[in-house]
């Protein structure tokens, strides 16, 4: 498989077949995958079996070596070339990943840029890889002996992607996990099998060694066996937190980095820029349909502005274009599927049973839910309380600062939160009230930078997902004590 593959994209049906053992291969059953906006099928790939799955762990086994064996310099050199490669094909990867998921085009177009940049942040860090010259002299019974680390890789890492952003996150986890010098097993979502095909073929097209990559398709039945596989030595995995704790539970004893659910809220405090405030809520809240964990979901907004961003915040909705993903003008595209797409409709329908005001959207025509704006809901309703993963936003108001970030930490999840202020001591306090892995002040909860560490608390799981965190976790630290060789001297 190579680049053109990518481009079959604009034919009926596009293949995305797997790569296990050094060999491309679309052998085995079959699974179509229905595009949520067309409503036809537009790609297929072949599921893996329990012989792929031993394959597949056998061959990385064998090769683990050979991988570790590339000097840093030689993984940074194929990282470098594949960012290049992926801007050269920007255009017909965001349009895999409209055609797969409804995601607009300038949304994947977007996330297409961010794989180029994390590809070139994980060559700098494959660079940056090294080791410590310990202070092992500074005690009597050291005094006379030299010790030193490096970090050796794990040898075979798991990659499982998510559908939402499949592309981004594939670069995050196969691109660290080479530049550390694993040999990966890519677990590819059923939703975005094509996206997650072109990328891994982007990568061998740049150099990777088929030796350091394998490609599988399935359901969670082929991530449980791989997950349970004792070649594995380092599992990552983007997704649901209940999926999330089964991934554990497979796994047993092996290292496991978790980025799972979110219910990211959003504070606007009362010295707060409100026009600018609607205006990047409303943006960043319907971004992908809201499919993604740090989307905005709960906007806390002071009472005495809630008024006036209510207003501008519908204002700035009703501006999105929502429709057909393949339109370059459209904002929300649709979700990646019926059922998605009708919970924001059933959710938004249970908060106003409760007394809340739908002030816009709360429909839907097929997958594509119309931007939803939820005002004054029951601090207890499930567009508060869960997870929504879709095209609704739940805007509340506030009267005392602790009380709300109080509400905001009183879920399950803690990913990420935003907040408008002018006020230093509030954004120290938040800084270290909220419940978070990252604070965004003067923007929403959906901001990030990709060599940033990335990740939560609570069930928004652990470790920190950015190539330079993520080498940590695909790496462990080795030791070498040098007897009777001292550095530092005898005396």
């Amino acid at each position: 498989m190579s680049e053109d593959t990518v481009r079959a994209a604009s034919a009926d049906v596009v293949a995305a077949p797997a790569l296990i053992a050094g060999t491309w291969t679309s052998e085995g059953p079959q699974r179509d995958r229905i595009g949520p906006y067309l409503r036809r099928v537009v790609s297929r790939a072949p599921e893996a079996g329990p012989e792929d799955v031993r394959a597949a762990t056998a061959f990385a086994a064998a090769n683990a070596a050979k991988v570790a064996a590339l000097s840093p310099a030689t993984r940074a050199e194929i990282l470098d070339r594949a960012a290049t490669v992926t801007v050269e094909r920007r255009d017909e990867l965001a349009r895999l990943l409209a055609l797969e998921l409804g995601k607009p085009l300038k949304d994947g177009r977007g996330e297409v840029a961010r794989v180029a940049d994390t590809f070139a942040v994980c060559a700098a860090e494959a660079r940056r890889i090294g080791g410590e010259n310990l202070p092992v002299a500074g005690w009597p019974r050291g005094a006379g002996n030299t010790a030193l680390t490096f970090r050796a890789p794990v040898g075979v890492a798991l990659a499982i992607t998510p559908f939402n952003a499949p592309a981004n996150l594939l670069a995050h986890k196969l691109g660290a996990s080479f530049a550390a010098g694993n040999t990966t097993i890519v677990k590819a979502p059923p939703q975005a099998p094509a996206i997650s095909a072109a990328v891994v073929a982007l990568l061998i097209d740049a150099g990777m060694p088929t030796t350091a990559v394998q490609l599988l398709h399935g359901g969670g039945d082929v991530g449980a066996a791989l997950c349970a596989a004792e070649e594995v030595g380092v599992i990552s995995f983007t997704g649901s937190a209940s999926t999330g704790a089964a991934v554990a539970r497979a796994a047993g004893a092996k290292r496991l980095v978790l980025e799972l659910g979110g219910n990211a809220a959003t504070i606007v405090c009362e010295d707060a820029d409100v026009p600018r405030a609607a205006s990047v809520c409303a943006r960043t809240g319907y971004t992908n349909s809201g499919q993604s964990c740090i989307s905005v979901q709960r906007v806390y907004v002071h009472r005495s502005l809630f008024g006036e961003f209510v207003e501008a915040f519908e204002r700035e909705v009703r501006e999105l274009k929502v429709g057909d993903p393949l339109d370059p003008t459209t904002d929300v595209g649709s979700m990646v599927d019926d059922e998605a797409a009708e919970r924001v409709v059933s959710w938004a329908a249970k908060a106003a049973a409760d007394g809340a005001r739908v002030l816009l959207g709360g429909v839907r025509d097929g997958a594509t839910a119309a931007p939803t704006i939820v005002v004054d809901p029951d601090p207890g309703a499930l567009v508060v309380t869960q997870e929504i993963f879709g095209a609704l936003v739940a805007v509340l108001p506030y009267d005392d600062f602790d009380e709300v970030v109080a509400a905001c930490n009183a879920g399950r999840y803690g990913l990420q939160a935003g907040l408008f202020t002018r006020d230093i001591g509030r954004i120290i306090s938040a800084w270290r009230d909220l419940q978070v892995g990252g604070l965004i002040v003067n923007g929403s909860s959906n901001h990030r930078l990709d060599h940033l560490p990335f990740g939560g608390v609570k069930d928004s799981g652990f470790g920190r997902e950015s190539p330079r965190w993520m080498i940590d976790d695909y790496t462990y630290v080795k030791t070498m004590t040098l007897r009777g060789m001292s550095i530092w001297g005898e005396g």
